[in-house]
């Protein structure tokens, strides 16, 4: 019997988690920069609204709760960033469970 089977890869292709990370993180320093240079309710609303459409649709029950979460502590302490980026977030969580079959 041979007991040193390699184990088959995971991955698509050599590399692809790396391609993966260098995509993730261009993207992210794309939404801070986009975001940096706007003002507070809309930066905070886009960028939730942006990252809240790449949740997987069996979480965005969970997204959608910290989104109302994040909204009423946003508004009740004056944060527009905050509050706006909860309504992006609850706008994203609905798209998502709405639209995106699981």
């Amino acid at each position: 019997m041979e007991k040193s089977k390699e184990k088959p890869s995971k991955e698509p292709f050599p590399g692809a988690y790396f391609v993966g990370l260098v995509i993730t993180l261009g993207l992210l320093v794309l939404v801070v920069a986009v975001g940096a240079g706007l003002s507070p309710a809309f930066s905070g609303f886009l960028v939730a609204l942006t990252l809240g459409l790449t949740v997987n649709p069996k979480y965005a029950l969970g997204f959608l709760s910290a989104g109302v979460f994040a909204a009423l502590m946003g508004f009740a302490g004056n944060e527009p960033q905050v509050a706006w980026g909860g309504l992006g977030l609850i706008l994203a969580s609905l798209v998502v469970w709405r639209f995106v079959k699981s």
